[in-house]
């Protein structure tokens, strides 16, 4: 089970695959305890919940998007 980090403080970066007219707004934060990568959708709630995935989960997937697998 992944403990949620206290993200009140984390610096968010917009997911480059956002695009730029305000839809599909990804947000993630980076170097956060616990090797955790806590993800949001900035756009419908942006300073609402957000999913948590664990470091060693969130490269593989990136990895995938990049390579058009998903």
């Amino acid at each position: 089970m992944i403990t949620t980090p206290d993200l009140s403080t984390a610096a968010w970066r917009k997911s480059s695959y956002s695009n730029g007219d305000g839809g599909n707004c990804v947000e993630v934060a980076d170097g956060c305890p616990g090797g955790v990568i806590p993800v949001r959708d900035s756009k419908t709630a942006p300073g609402g919940p957000a999913l948590v995935f664990r470091a060693a989960g969130w490269a593989p997937f990136v990895t995938a998007v990049r390579n058009g697998a998903l």
